[in-house]
């Protein structure tokens, strides 16, 4: 077991006040940080001393801190979510970290995620890709049928549960030298795509949601693989090729 210890860090962090105006980082000390203490809670240690201080404390992103949610998105020494794999920032320790180190911490790079203040981007352009299609339609006149009611072939159900594991953090697109939301997208259509429930609407989703991918100004996909590797959920690659699939297919039927 891995012995408690307190350490003390430097922290080089992006300070922006808003989307208009030019940032930079600015540099802080922090001691005294358990070991034990979560990424997150170490931030919170930072910006109880910049209060006491009447300085700007750091704005940043967190709701459940679970790894639940996938609001923590902070680009921490140049990974997504920091120097672990299979977590969000929340879920990063700072036993992951040396004493006397200096942590550099940014928001998602990506015209897509404008800086709203400090280390907090919009990612609602995933909420309008999410609008063009992340759905079916479900008559609720009268009664309707339970769930269980149209059989689904366990390997199916399998690969639509994994990638209805995305929780929408926007690693993927924050790790991608080209921007690019392929795996995001990729993992919503065939969450769907994969199930009875989806079909029929699957031409006109596929077509929907990538279009509003493109309006958004999210780069394109070239197979580099940084977003499977930092996908704190894990999310493979093969959901790309998939949508990729449905997509020529649709276009296709559509012409």
């Amino acid at each position: 077991m891995a012995t408690k210890r307190n350490l003390t860090l430097t922290l080089k962090i992006w300070r922006q006040k808003n989307s208009k105006t030019k940032g930079k980082f600015e540099t802080y000390k922090v001691s005294d940080i358990s070991t034990d203490a979560s990424f997150l809670e170490m931030l919170d240690i930072l910006n109880e001393k910049l209060i006491e201080n009447n300085q700007e404390p750091v704005a940043f992103d967190h709701d459940c801190r679970e790894g639940i949610c996938g609001m923590c998105s902070l680009y921490i020494n140049g990974r997504a979510h920091g120097p672990d794999t299979g977590i969000t920032t929340c879920q990063l320790h700072m036993r992951m970290f040396k004493d006397n180190e200096t942590i550099v911490i940014e928001p998602w790079r990506s015209i897509a995620f404008p800086v709203i203040k400090d280390l907090i981007t919009d990612r609602s352009a995933f909420d309008r890709i999410m609008a063009a299609g992340g759905f079916i339609s479900v008559n609720t006149s009268g009664s309707t049928l339970d769930a269980n009611a149209v059989a689904v072939p366990k390997a199916d159900a399998d690969k639509a549960m994994d990638a209805a594991a995305c929780i929408s953090c926007g690693a993927c697109v924050a790790c991608c030298p080209n921007g690019a939301a392929m795996l995001f997208v990729g993992a919503k259509v065939s969450h769907f795509a994969l199930l009875p429930q989806g079909r029929v609407e699957a031409k006109r989703r596929v077509l929907n949601m990538v279009k509003a991918m493109d309006e958004e100004g999210f780069g394109n996909c070239s197979v580099i693989g940084a977003c499977e590797v930092e996908c704190p959920k894990h999310i493979s690659l093969d959901n790309i090729a998939r949508m990729n699939r449905e997509y020529i297919s649709s276009w296709i039927d559509k012409e």
